[in-house]
């Protein structure tokens, strides 16, 4: 390995670890829906287990890493942000891990991490479900073409394990990803068994996954799960279907297109010796991965579409292959320090939007800018930014956004109502005089029980997240509606969304009007929607 080349290799892990660990030195605005991450975390670092204390209809291994770092760091919101440090940090290397089985150059290697960490690591600051999936993904592919392309030894066999077990961690997160990476593996080991004519490793494979979903159905066969983790069947519903694949596909998915279309042009080169190239298994295998991931990116878009770029991992797949294919047919080194340098300026360029929100203010304190005024007379007026009066939409800006001084909500700034509120709340008779309180939290507030405190429920039947059709479903709206019928909570936080269909049940508040009294409300930590409340009820 030449100087370049090392230096490539030190400075890839450097980038993977410094752009990963920028957000723990940042504050950062109350992140809509990290309720869900922070509540799964805290049950199981309190030892609640899912489908067996609480109902959801995803796997619990979305929660195992934060959990683990509630447990070294404390059950703040600031210890999601370090999870996802790791997470970030866990899904470059093994990026980075997939595209050396493959054997990319050092150059176009260095250039595509850069990618990865720009377009798909950098702003997942939180941990969700649809990113967990596929990092726990990623690790499997990195252990699988570890096993296919790394010589024989005596531990080889743990990495074709391993792959089976971070697949299955995949599937235990969310369904739709999981399966899906199943099915890449499977479709790889039958490319690389095809071209050996050993189908062992296939066979070996699929029967290490279903041990693994066996000994997992038995452990959990006397617990909710096959009410919550069940996919379309009732109470669940499909997900997908045909046609909807099809109009994502052909009615938009522009850069999956896009890529392939690339890749089929520069492919037509090389179909004269189509033959030979079959045998090359690297390659093919390389091409057969790439073209995977970008279908898996279009069925994940469908099937997974919050948020709308959690699907985004192909770009660099992608990009690798293509620049490889670029390389290997114009006989091009991207090892070249020139070359390297102007293509990293190009993903930099290509993705400016991630990174700009984060010098936007320094730069308009810099460059001369025009200011959003309009001229009642029409003067002036020559920019795109005075051709409409703006309108008061009456959200909170966020330079009114503070700090609640809550150890559970450090560095986390919210609208200054909704911190008003959370400092009435906190200082309340009942929460002050009051120990042992019965508490239902259905707001996005769910670390307030680690500040009131309060104990959470274990009860399968009850859901930890309370959209209705989607974390929960009539029998629990009933259940809760019971128990509010009854009296059975001290307080009650509701989260009133009217902007969104029954986020939280809307029957539920019906319920609450009856039977308790709504003593408070205020503003809840939501961007862009000044509707939202939080609404405070105590017995009457």
């Amino acid at each position: 390995m030449n100087k370049t080349n090392r230096f490539l290799a030190s400075f890839e892990v450097i980038l993977i670890i410094g752009l990963a660990s920028v957000p723990l030195f940042a504050g950062f605005p109350y992140r809509v829906n990290i309720f869900l991450s922070w509540e799964g975390a805290y049950r199981m670092s309190q030892g609640q287990i899912p489908f067996r204390d609480f109902g959801i209809p995803l796997g619990g291994m979305y929660w195992v890493i934060p959990a683990i770092f509630f447990k070294l760091f404390g059950p703040q919101l600031l210890t999601l942000i370090k999870a996802q440090v790791f997470i970030n940090i866990i899904s470059g290397l093994s990026f980075r891990s997939i595209l050396s089985s493959v054997s990319v150059d050092k150059g176009i290697r260095f250039v595509s991490v850069l990618l990865f960490c720009i377009s798909y690591s950098f702003f997942n600051f939180w941990p969700w479900y649809n990113h967990s999936v596929i990092v726990y993904e990623l690790i499997g592919l990195a252990f699988l073409l570890h096993y296919i392309f790394r010589p024989e030894s005596h531990y080889r066999l743990l990495t074709l394990l391993g792959s089976v077990f971070f697949i299955f961690c995949s599937f235990l997160t969310k369904q739709d990803g999981g399966g899906m990476a199943f099915l890449v593996c499977c479709g790889l080991l039958t490319c690389h068994c095809g071209i050996e004519k050993k189908w062992k490793d296939l066979l070996l494979f699929v029967g290490s996954f279903i041990a693994f979903l066996l000994l997992f159905l038995l452990a959990f066969s006397k617990t909710g799960l096959s009410y919550w983790f069940n996919h379309g069947q009732p109470p669940h519903s499909s997900r997908v279907s045909l046609f909807d694949l099809l109009e994502e596909f052909l009615g938009a998915s522009q850069w999956i297109k896009f890529y392939l279309f690339l890749i089929l042009m520069l492919m037509i080169p090389r179909f004269p010796g189509w033959k030979g190239f079959l045998k090359n298994k690297r390659g093919m295998i390389f091409l057969l991965l790439v073209l995977l991931m970008l279908g898996e990116a279009a069925v994940f878009q469908v099937t997974s579409y919050t948020p709308p770029d959690n699907n985004i991992f192909f770009h660099s797949f992608a990009v690798a292959y293509i620049l490889s294919l670029i390389a290997s047919g114009w006989s091009i080194s991207f090892d070249r320090p020139k070359l390297i340098f102007l293509s990293c300026f190009g993903i930099l360029l290509w993705w400016s939007n991630v990174y700009w929100k984060y010098i936007e203010t320094f730069a308009e304190e810099i460059l001369p800018h025009h200011h959003e005024t309009v001229s009642v007379t029409g003067e002036n007026m020559v920019n795109r930014k005075t051709y409409m009066i703006n309108k008061d939409t009456s959200n909170i800006p966020m330079s009114q956004w503070r700090l609640s001084g809550l150890h559970a909500f450090d560095r986390m700034y919210m609208p200054a109502p909704t911190v008003d509120g959370i400092q009435r709340l906190m200082n309340s008779d009942l929460v002050k005089r009051h120990q042992d309180l019965r508490v239902l939290n259905m707001t996005e507030l769910t670390p307030l029980a680690v500040e009131i405190p309060y104990s959470l429920e274990k009860n399968s039947d009850l859901p930890l997240w309370f959209h209705l059709g989607v974390g929960m479903f009539n029998r629990q709206a009933a259940i809760l509606e019971s128990r509010i019928g009854k009296l059975d909570y001290d307080l009650i936080l509701f989260e009133y969304i009217p902007g969104l269909n029954n986020f939280y049940p809307f029957r539920i508040r019906d319920s609450l009007q009856i039977h308790y009294r709504k003593v408070d409300s205020f503003m809840a930590p939501r961007r862009d929607d000044p509707t939202s409340l939080i609404e405070v009820y105590v017995k009457p």
